[in-house]
């Protein structure tokens, strides 16, 4: 039920913004809604040439707009190029959005019945069996992809490109990440506490730009090094020291990065890595802003997660002996150097990971 009623509001929210669309319209928001944008799969370079000429008719002036569709994806309208994101950057987001939707014709299906009841029941104004015959005839024809109207395109001038939610609530790191390399290097710095989702952002980054990743877990402290004295440091749980001197002092002076990684499982240092300077470096994990370090980085991410949803992510990932290691040792570690530096306040860009991606018809 839950699920019908945010269809419900989503498609009424739909039509108020856009009281001149045409039953095809509709259709086009639903499909777009299941499949996302798995049927304009193309190579790179026509998508990012589609997008630079496109781009030329959005008003320069015009605000960034994100719309929510019923699903996974949403409609990020090309004037989020007007707020510094590069084309080639939303050209990737759009092509590592394509995938396959195996349940979308059942999802498609769905939808269309939410729809059909709010004709029904005169929330969407189309006569009703117009609309029926034109659902059956999309139905027997297989369910293509449809074009907007002409009537919408005249009327509102459709420029925006379907994107997976999971880039959504990142865009704004895309856009201070695109203007960094705009002028050059950049170093990126992403904290937060256990499972807020510091890796997985951090292997998007390097999907999204083939950047360099750097992990704090490589700099756990060595067996001698685990004294009371050294946990009842603020950030005594990381080897400072060494991350200070392998891996920050390389990076301010753009030279080659040496480090070797801990290896948890003989506990002890592994073969050393070498990094070469890249346009973009991500150093990901508790501590990596650590007041001790310095301002080696560009851009200071956190990323915020509420202590219940910590605690479900944890518990699904790992067996209950060691998510209690968790509970019981790391996070109370972590909480001490949050609070003790106040990390969170002092990042360049807080996202919190709790709430849904924040869409706006504005």
């Amino acid at each position: 039920m839950e699920q019908i009623k945010k269809a419900s509001e989503l498609l009424i929210k739909h039509y108020k913004k856009y009281p001149k669309m045409q039953p095809r319209d509709l259709f086009k928001y639903l499909f777009q809604s299941a499949f996302g944008c798995e049927h304009l799969v193309a190579d790179g370079s026509a998508v990012l040439d589609y997008i630079r000429r496109e781009y030329e008719t959005v008003s320069k002036s015009a605000p960034s707009l994100i719309e929510a569709l019923d699903g996974e994806y949403s409609r990020v309208h090309l004037s989020v190029l007007n707020g510094g994101l590069k084309p080639e950057t939303l050209a990737k987001l759009f092509l590592l959005s394509a995938k396959k939707e195996e349940e979308g014709i059942a999802s498609l299906e769905k939808k269309l019945e939410v729809a059909k009841r709010l004709v029904a029941e005169g929330d969407l104004p189309f006569d009703l069996s117009e609309f029926e015959k034109a659902a059956d005839e999309w139905r027997s024809a297989g369910y293509p992809a449809v074009r907007h109207s002409d009537e919408f395109r005249s009327e509102y001038r459709p420029a925006y490109r379907v994107i997976s939610n999971r880039y959504v609530n990142f865009l704004e790191l895309f856009k201070k990440i695109d203007g960094l390399l705009d002028k050059g290097r950049a170093v990126i710095a992403v904290e937060g506490g256990s499972a807020s989702g510091k890796t997985t952002l951090s292997d998007m980054l390097r999907e999204i730009y083939g950047c360099n990743v750097l992990h704090m877990d490589d700099f756990f402290l060595r067996p001698e090094q685990r004294t009371p004295e050294r946990f009842a440091q603020i950030g005594g749980n990381i080897d400072r020291e060494r991350f200070f001197e392998e891996v920050v002092l390389s990076l301010t002076s753009g030279d080659t990065i040496r480090y070797r990684p801990f290896d948890c499982h003989t506990q002890t240092l592994g073969e050393e890595i070498t990094v070469a300077p890249g346009g973009l470096t991500v150093v990901e994990g508790v501590y990596s802003t650590h007041p001790s370090f310095g301002r080696y980085f560009d851009i200071s991410v956190f990323l915020d997660i509420s202590a219940e949803r910590q605690k479900q992510r944890i518990l699904k990932r790992n067996s209950p002996q060691f998510a209690n290691r968790f509970f019981n040792e790391w996070i109370p570690l972590e909480n001490v150097y949050f609070d003790g530096t106040d990390i969170k306040k002092r990042s360049d860009l807080i996202i919190n990971v709790d709430a849904s991606n924040k869409h706006t018809y504005e």
